[in-house]
C-alpha cells in the first residue's frame, strides 16, 4: 500500500479543512475468537477551498459503501488504502465510509487480546503513523485535526473508554463526549471489562483502569499512581499558562503495548507491565512516575500543540522527555516514591537516572550510520515510512539532552516563558521548527535561532576532553572540544573540582563547581592544592564525550563509587565507556572498576552522558585538584575524556566521589571509552569491582551491571574471556547480595539477585533457590524472578520441557505464557530450536510479545555454536516477515530476534550482504544497520590491543 508523502499532504491540506468526525464502532462479537472483523461507520464533514480531487485512506478487510455529499462512490476504486474524492467544489462535503475492518494482534489498529487467566477480552486502539486507517476512515495527516465524535457498540457487561467522558446509552452502546480540535493519530478506544479505580482532581474526573486478573495489584499501587499524577498534574498548571486542554484523564494499562505509553488526550495507554505484579526497585518505580509525567507532558506537546509534519517529532518527544523528568524532579511526592519501599533508601533524583539509563541510548544511536540531526531537513522526511524510523534515542534522548543544555544556555525563566508563548500562538493547531524558535526569540535577546541550527540541525556526539597543569598555588584546566575545533555546539558546562580527604581517608571532596561556557577558547585560573578528581560536566548538562586528566582517571577508577553524587558518577562511568569504545582504554579496566564499584553504588541511575565540544582553558588558582569532571552535572549532551591523572583518580576512587550524578557522568566516561575502544573492557570490570561494592546509588549499580553483563561479557569479551568475566561479575553480585543481608537496602538486593542469575555459571544455587521457593534471606521468589531462574537454568542445560510445562500450570497468566515460550526457545534442542523458529517465522499467528519472548530465548552466547547455522537463514525470513507484517514485527525481528550473541566476521558479512542484496523495508533496514554496526563495534573492541 503506498504511504503518504510529505507533498501529498500539503497539497492535500491547501485544499480542504476537516471540521468534524462522527465514528461508529460495533464491537459487539469481540469475544468470539472465530469473529476477525468489526463494523466501523464514519462520517466526515469538510469543506474544500477550491475546485479539485483528494482522497480518504482507510485499510477494511470490507468496503460496504462509500458516499459523497449523498452520492454513492464506486468501492472497487478502492486503490490499496486511498479512496480517490474527485469533483470537489469549494464549500462544504461530507463523506460517510461504512467497512468492516480487521482485529489486530500486533499491537496496531484495534488490538485484540484475550486473558489466559480468566478467558476475558480486552480491545485497544493504537492509531499512530497511518494505523487510524486500520479501524475507520480519515484524512490521516497530523495538521488536519477536526473534533471527534465517537460512539462504541460493545457486549453489555463492558466498559468503554475514549478520548472524552463516556456515557453508557444502554444496550451496550456508549458515547464519548465531543473532543476538541486533535489530530487523527490520536484518537483512542478501550473496551472491555476493565477494572477500574476513579477520582476527581481540579474538577476532572480521574481514573485507572487494568484487565480484572491484574486489579490486586492496581489496586496495590493505585495511591501512589495516583499521588504522582495529582502532583505532576498541579506542577504543569503551575508551569504552563494554558490549563489542561481535555475534559477527564484516564490512564489505562493495557496488553501487549508495543511502546511504553501512548499520549491520546484524556485516555493515555501504558503497557501493563507498568502495573507491577512480582517485586520491583525503586528504580522501576521511579521510571513508571517518569512515564507518567512524559505522557502528560504530551496533553500540551503534541496534543494541544501538535507537528505539522513528522520531520518535527521532536517537538512531542524531546519536550515530554525533557518535561517528564524534570517535572517528575520537581512535583513526585515523597510518600510516593520515597516510602515504597520500607528500608529502601532515598530516591535519588530522576535525572541521575536519565544519565545512566537513558542518555546513552542517545549516544548509542547517534553514533551510528543511521543517525539524523534532533529536527531532520523536511527533505529527509519525504514520507511517513521514513519518518517512523526516527523515533529513536536521538529524537528522545539527545533531544532532550540539547533542550536540558538550552536551558542552561538561556535560562529558565525566558525558556518557559518562550513555551508559554508557543502554547498561546499555536493552541490547538500545528506548528514547526521555525514556529517554536521564534517563540523562544520573543522571550530572550540570545541569538536562538543560530543555536538551534549548532544543536537541532547537526548530527554526532562532541568529545570533551580536559587536561589539567599545576604550577605553584595555581592550577589550569584545558578543555578541548575534538582537538580543538572552534565551529558547531556551544557548550556550557558545570566543573567539579574534588580533593582527597584532607583527614586521609578513602573519600573524595568536593572543593567547588564552577560554570564556564565552551565556544572556542576561555581561561579560567583556580586557587588550591592539586585534587584528586576533576570532572567536566559535573552535572551532566552539555552533550559531548568527556576525558578525564591522567590523575583524575585513575581516581575514578579506583574511587569510584566513593564520588558523593550519584549525577557525577554517572558521568565518570560515561567516560571511561567513551575510552573504552575510543580505543583510549582497556575494556578490562571499565570492567574491573564496574566490579570494584557498583556494590557500593546507591543511586540508580547513573549517566551515561558524554561532553562537550569546543576548547576551553581554565586557569584556576590553589594546587592541582585530584579530579576534574568537565560536565560535573551532565547538563549538557557530549562524550567526556578526563585528563590523565583525573582519569587514574576516577579509576581507583570512583566510589569515593560525593555526588552520585558526578560519579553517574565518571562511569559513563568510561562506558563510553570501553566502547570507542580507548579502555580496555576488564579495566571496567575492575573499576566496578572495586566501586560497586561501596556505591549508594541504586541506579548507578544497576546502569553499570547492565553494560558490564549485556555488552562487556556477552559482546566485547571473546570465548576464551567470557567466563571469567561472567566469574568477576558473579563474585560482584554475590559481594552485592552480602552488603544487604540486613535488610537495609531491599532494591540492590534484588538488582543484585537479578544479576547473579543472568552470570550464573554453575546450576546448583538456583535450583536451589528454585527449590526453596526463595533467596536465602530474601527476597521469596515471585513469578518474575522464578521465571527468570528457569530461563537460565534452560541455558545451562540443566532442566527441560516437564519443568516448563510444570512452571506454566503455576502461572498461566499472559506474563507465564511469555515465560514459557522464551524458555522453550532457549532449550539447547535441535527440535525446539525448529519449533522456535517455524513460529517466529513461518507462521503469523504469534502475538508482538509472544514473538518478543520467543525471539529473546533463541539466541543465547552458551549456545552459539549450535545455533549459528541459523544465521543465514535469518536475513533471509527477516526480510520476508518484515514485509508480511508491517512495521511494529519488523522492529521486533530486527531487534530481539537478532542474532546479537554471534560476534563474528561471518555474522557480520552475511548481514551487509542482506543490506546490499535484497530490499527489506524500511523498519527492518534501519534496524539491521543499526545492529550490523553494533557489531562491528563490538569486533572492533575485541580486538583491540588491551593496553589503555
Amino acid at each position: 500500500m503506498p504511504v503518504l508523502t510529505r507533498d501529498e499532504a500539503q497539497t492535500r491540506a491547501q485544499l480542504i479543512d476537516v471540521h468534524r468526525y462522527t465514528v461508529e464502532l460495533d464491537l459487539t462479537r469481540a469475544a468470539d475468537p472465530a469473529c476477525e472483523t468489526f463494523a466501523s461507520h464514519t462520517a466526515i464533514r469538510f469543506s474544500a477551498r477550491a475546485d479539485g480531487a483528494t482522497f480518504v485512506e482507510l485499510k477494511p478487510a470490507t468496503l460496504r459503501s462509500a458516499t459523497l455529499d449523498g452520492q454513492p462512490l464506486d468501492t472497487t476504486a478502492l486503490d490499496g488504502n486511498r479512496l480517490t474524492l474527485d469533483g470537489l467544489t469549494p464549500g462544504e462535503h461530507e463523506l460517510r465510509v461504512d467497512a468492516t475492518m480487521r482485529y489486530s494482534h500486533t499491537g496496531e489498529g484495534m488490538h485484540r487480546f484475550t486473558d489466559p487467566s480468566d478467558g476475558e477480552t480486552y480491545l485497544y486502539t493504537q492509531l499512530f503513523m497511518e494505523d487510524v486507517q486500520r479501524v475507520f476512515a480519515a484524512f490521516d495527516q497530523p495538521d488536519l485535526k477536526a473534533v471527534f465524535e465517537v460512539t462504541v457498540t460493545a457486549p453489555e457487561s463492558w466498559t468503554v473508554l475514549a478520548n472524552g467522558v463516556t456515557e453508557h446509552l444502554g444496550g451496550g452502546k456508549w458515547r464519548a463526549a465531543p473532543t476538541p480540535r486533535v489530530s487523527t493519530y490520536l484518537v483512542a478506544v478501550a473496551a472491555g471489562p476493565w477494572h477500574s479505580v476513579r477520582t476527581e482532581h481540579r474538577g476532572l474526573p480521574f481514573g485507572l483502569h487494568c484487565r480484572r486478573s491484574l486489579a490486586p495489584f492496581l489496586e496495590a499501587d493505585a495511591d501512589e499512581l495516583l499521588d504522582i499524577t495529582r502532583a505532576c498534574f498541579d506542577r504543569f498548571h503551575d508551569t504552563f499558562d494554558e490549563p489542561y486542554p481535555f475534559d477527564s484523564y484516564d490512564q489505562a494499562f493495557v496488553p501487549e503495548f508495543n511502546a511504553g505509553a501512548m499520549e491520546n488526550p484524556g485516555l493515555v495507554t501504558f503497557r501493563d507491565e507498568y502495573v507491577f505484579r512480582s517485586a520491583v526497585t525503586d528504580t522501576e518505580r521511579r521510571s513508571r512516575a517518569v512515564t507518567i509525567a512524559h505522557e502528560m507532558a504530551h496533553m500540551w506537546f503534541g496534543d494541544l500543540v501538535t507537528l505539522r509534519w513528522w520531520d518535527d517529532i521532536w517537538l512531542n518527544e524531546s519536550f515530554a522527555e525533557y518535561m517528564g523528568y524534570q517535572i517528575t524532579a520537581e512535583a513526585t511526592l515523597p510518600r510516593a516514591l520515597n516510602s515504597v519501599r520500607a528500608g529502601d533508601t532515598p530516591s535519588t533524583d530522576p535525572w541521575t537516572d536519565f544519565a545512566i539509563a537513558r542518555k546513552a541510548w542517545g549516544y548509542d544511536a547517534d553514533q551510528r550510520p543511521s543517525t539524523h540531526p534532533v529536527a531532520p531537513d523536511p527533505d529527509a522526511v519525504p514520507d511517513t515510512a521514513s519518518a517512523l524510523l526516527n523515533f529513536d534515542g536521538i529524537s528522545y534522548a539527545k533531544g532532550a539532552s540539547a533542550l536540558r543544555q538550552l536551558v542552561t544556555w538561556l535560562g529558565e525563566k525566558d525558556f518557559l516563558a518562550g513555551i508559554n508563548t508557543h502554547f498561546a500562538r499555536h493552541k490547538f493547531s500545528n506548528a514547526t521548527l521555525a514556529d517554536f524558535i521564534d517563540s523562544l526569540a520573543h522571550a530572550t535577546d540570545r541569538d536562538v535561532h543560530s543555536w538551534a541550527a549548532a544543536w537541532l540541525r547537526t548530527t554526532g556526539v562532541d568529545t570533551l576532553t580536559s587536561k589539567v597543569n599545576h604550577a605553584g598555588r595555581q592550577w589550569t584546566l584545558d578543555i578541548d572540544r575534538d582537538g580543538g575545533r572552534t565551529d558547531g555546539r556551544p557548550h556550557r558546562v558545570t566543573v567539579g573540582v574534588y580533593d582527597r580527604d584532607l583527614a586521609g581517608g578513602p573519600a573524595l571532596v568536593l572543593r567547588e563547581r564552577f560554570e564556564t561556557d565552551v565556544p572556542a577558547t576561555t581561561t579560567v585560573e583556580r586557587d588550591g592544592g592539586c585534587p584528586a578528581l576533576v570532572v567536566p560536566n559535573d552535572q551532566d548538562v552539555t552533550y559531548a564525550k568527556i576525558r578525564l586528566d591522567a590523575a583524575s582517571q585513575e581516581t575514578a577508577l579506583a574511587s569510584l563509587s566513593r564520588v558523593p553524587d550519584p549525577l557525577t558518577r554517572a558521568v565518570l562511568w560515561n567516560s571511561l565507556r567513551d575510552m573504552v569504545r575510543d580505543g583510549e582504554l582497556a575494556p578490562a579496566r571499565y570492567l574491573k572498576a564496574a566490579q570494584t564499584h557498583l556494590p557500593e553504588e546507591s543511586d540508580l541511575a547513573v549517566v551515561q552522558g558524554v561532553l562537550t565540544f569546543a576548547t576551553t582553558t581554565v586557569e584556576r588558582d590553589g594546587g592541582c585538584p585530584a579530579l576534574v569532571v568537565p560536565n560535573d552535572q551532565d547538563v549538557t549532551y557530549a562524550k567526556i575524556r578526563l585528563d590523565a591523572a583525573s582519569q587514574e583518580t576516577a579509576l581507583a576512587s570512583l566510589s569515593r566521589v560525593p555526588d552520585p550524578l558526578t560519579r553517574a557522568v565518571l562511569w559513563n566516561s568510561l562506558r563510553d571509552m570501553v566502547r570507542d575502544g580507548e579502555l580496555a573492557p576488564a579495566r571496567y570490570l575492575k573499576a566496578a569491582q572495586t566501586h560497586l561494592p561501596e556505591e549508594s546509588d541504586l541506579a548507578v549499580v544497576q546502569g553499570v551491571l547492565t553494560f558490564a553483563t549485556t555488552h562487556i561479557a556477552d559482546r566485547y569479551t571473546g570465548p576464551d574471556e567470557r567466563p571469567a568475566a561472567l566469574a568477576t561479575l558473579g563474585e560482584l553480585c554475590r559481594d552485592l547480595i552480602r552488603r544487604t543481608e540486613d535488610g537495609s537496602h531491599p532494591g540492590l538486593r534484588l538488582t543484585a539477585v537479578r544479576g547473579a542469575i543472568d552470570v550464573a555459571t554453575q546450576p546448583a544455587p538456583l535450583e536451589a533457590w528454585l527449590t526453596e521457593g526463595t533467596v536465602p534471606g530474601g527476597p521469596e521468589l515471585d513469578p518474575e524472578l522464578r521465571w527468570h531462574i528457569l530461563a537460565r537454568l534452560v541455558v545451562l542445560d540443566a532442566t527441560d520441557e516437564a519443568a516448563i510445562t510444570a512452571e506454566l500450570a503455576r502461572d498461566p497468566s499472559a506474563t507465564g505464557q511469555e515465560g514459557a515460550a522464551r524458555c522453550r526457545a532457549a532449550l539447547p534442542d535441535a527440535a525446539a530450536k525448529q519449533a522456535a523458529w517455524e513460529a517466529m517465522f513461518a507462521t503469523d499467528d504469534l502475538s508482538n510479545y509472544l514473538l518478543k519472548a520467543t525471539a529473546q530465548g533463541f539466541w543465547q552466547p552458551e549456545q552459539a555454536d549450535f545455533v549459528r547455522e541459523y544465521v543465514p537463514r535469518y536475513y533471509e525470513d527477516a526480510v520476508a516477515v518484515a514485509a508480511r507484517r508491517g512495521p511494529a514485527i519488523a522492529a521486533v525481528i530486527g531487534g530481539f530476534a537478532f542474532p546479537a550473541p554471534l560476534v563474528d566476521t561471518e555474522t557480520l558479512r552475511l548481514g551487509e550482504r542482506c543490506l546490499r542484496d535484497t530490499d527489506p523495508t524500511p523498519a527492518l533496514r534501519r534496524r539491521l544497520t543499526d545492529q550490523l554496526d553494533d557489531l562491528a563495534r563490538a569486533l572492533r573492541v575485541r580486538e583491540g590491543d588491551g593496553t589503555v
